[in-house]
């Protein structure tokens, strides 16, 4: 008889692996806190998880009409210092994934439980997908959707003195505009209010103006402060996926990639664990050594780079290099993946 897979948390990790393990046949149950479609702080932008990462999960139908995304466009303040073009990544709301990833997960016999919400205790056979809990760290997400918004590029990415903000087209005509800024309470208001304070706060003024003179789906604002980036220590006993293993900073684009990769890398090792052909602990082992060994370059190199977009040395330094030609940014998109 086959052991029950129990996932905590119905984002892309969480219902990527349950996608793959009830493909396999396996039992799974998944727990999620809110219900579908909901929003998400999130970039939105998919880089990295290639056509084989979808296909394997058997979710690659899912994005039949994402953007296909090949350029990007660099600001600082009111000036364009760097226009480029992007290996291919897709551009696809998660009001509109995670809704798709719930249906497909339901249709081939899984079981969904919404608002239901679980503490991993570490059980065997339990799976935490349910992302980073908020801590005392200094950093604040932010985003909305606009429509009726001109874009320069695919993918326009603007340096605030207070972190950064970067814009994409996602379905139909909207505007995913998301951004991560260094967290600051005498910026709280009401609603996307939250959001243009803190872009005017960090001299984003003209892009401020730009988004709220559009059409802004205020329904669509949603904001998440305290967490910190990077790994946080393993917990005896817990397999842990997607932004609760680590979260890189979102400059990059890999956050929804990882959430796949994530979810190909663990199925087969607990299928191995449901079919009894592995304990709890070797299949915790090879899952973690092998997260480590996919995310531990792409991890380091966004660790390196990040400071270059948060502070104001390093956004001077990344405004020379890249208005005279000298930013290798093929080579940096490269050390990401």
């Amino acid at each position: 008889m086959e052991r029950l897979i129990t996932i905590i948390g119905g984002g892309l990790a969480g219902l990527s692996l349950g996608i793959a393990l009830r493909r396999r046949g396996n039992p799974v149950t998944l727990h999620e806190a809110g219900t579908y479609p909901r929003h998400r702080v999130c970039g939105e932008f998919i880089s990295g998880a290639s056509e084989g990462t979808f296909d394997s999960l058997g979710i690659s139908d899912l994005f039949h009409d994402a953007r296909r995304h090949v350029s990007t466009a660099w600001f600082f303040r009111r000036r364009r210092v760097l226009a480029a073009q992007l290996p291919a990544g897709l551009g696809i709301s998660r009001f509109t994934l995670d809704q798709r990833l719930s249906v497909k997960f339901r249709e081939l016999g899984g079981v969904l439980r919404e608002r239901s919400r679980l503490k991993p205790e570490g059980e065997h056979g339990v799976i935490w997908c349910a992302g980073r809990t908020p801590t005392r760290g200094r950093w604040i997400g932010l985003k909305c959707h606009v429509s009726q918004l001109d874009l320069q590029a695919d993918l326009e990415m603007h340096l605030a003195s207070n972190g950064y903000v970067g814009l994409c087209r996602v379905e139909e005509d909207k505007v995913n505009v998301c951004g991560l800024f260094r967290l600051d309470s005498k910026l709280s208001g009401k609603g996307a209010q939250t959001l243009e304070r803190y872009m005017r706060a960090g001299g984003l003024d003209g892009l401020a103006a730009r988004v709220f003179a559009a059409n802004v789906d205020l329904e669509s604002f949603l904001g998440v402060a305290g967490f910190r980036l990077g790994c946080p220590p393993e917990r005896k006993g817990i397999a842990a996926l997607g932004d609760a293993w680590g979260m890189i900073p979102p400059f990059t684009g890999n956050g929804m990639s990882m959430a796949f990769e994530s979810a190909t890398i663990a199925a087969e090792p607990v299928s191995a664990w449901q079919t009894g052909r592995e304990t709890w602990e070797t299949t915790l082992s090879r899952l973690r050594r092998a997260l480590s060994t996919r995310f531990a370059r792409r991890m380091f190199w966004a660790r390196v780079m990040h400071p270059f977009l948060t502070t104001d040395a390093g956004q001077a330094f990344f405004t020379v290099v890249s208005r005279s030609g000298l930013l290798p940014f093929k080579s940096c998109f490269h050390a990401l993946r």
